[in-house]
């Protein structure tokens, strides 16, 4: 993916937010039945409810931050969960210092 789609995938307020609850998830999610959140990430229907929306819409979303390679997916039964790719994050961090 091009800087400038990476860009475009964290100019979205929603997917900011979602970006920082991953950050420290034990302190914006609860528990869950299935997977940890830090070790496995939170579910996507947790970050649904959190940010009030249809399954379908936040779907769209990690799908952009998915393909940016901010946050990876991971399947556990028949839930997904996502959790920040720190690797990916801290490179684009110093892309943007180089570049501005």
């Amino acid at each position: 993916m091009q800087e400038i789609d990476i860009i475009k995938a964290i100019a979205n307020e929603r997917r900011l937010q979602i970006l920082d609850w991953l950050r420290n998830p034990q302190a914006h999610f609860p528990p869950q039945t299935d997977g940890d959140l830090v070790e496995d990430g939170v579910c996507a229907v947790l970050i649904a409810e959190k940010l009030g929306l249809s399954p379908p819409t936040l779907s769209e979303h990690m799908r952009v931050l998915s393909q940016a390679g901010l946050v990876r997916p991971k399947r556990i039964k028949q839930w997904i969960f996502y959790k920040r790719d720190e690797e990916r994050i801290s490179a684009l961090k110093k892309l943007l210092q180089e570049r501005l």
